[in-house]
């Protein structure tokens, strides 16, 4: 007989987690705001905006990031809004 071993997969916490610790290290801020988590057939999608300072003039960014089903990032997409 054989034994499947079903493969360990993130929840929706741990794939905000890690979106929250890649966002805070790439773009240098600790305040991230999570605004939509959305899990799909092969993995979570994560949506947020964070602050960004061009010149001096602070302005929103917001943020894609794809996570396949144990947590290794796929894709990310950042983009001034």
């Amino acid at each position: 007989m054989e034994e499947k071993i079903k493969l360990q997969q993130i929840s929706k916490d741990s794939a905000s987690e890690i979106v929250v610790d890649f966002v805070k290290k790439k773009k240098e801020t600790d305040k991230i705001d999570i605004a939509m988590i959305e899990k799909q057939t092969d993995g979570w999608i994560v949506r947020g905006t964070c602050p960004i300072d061009l010149e001096g003039h602070k302005w929103a960014e917001g943020f894609t990031v794809s996570l396949d089903l144990k947590g290794k990032i796929k894709n990310t997409d950042f983009s001034l809004l």
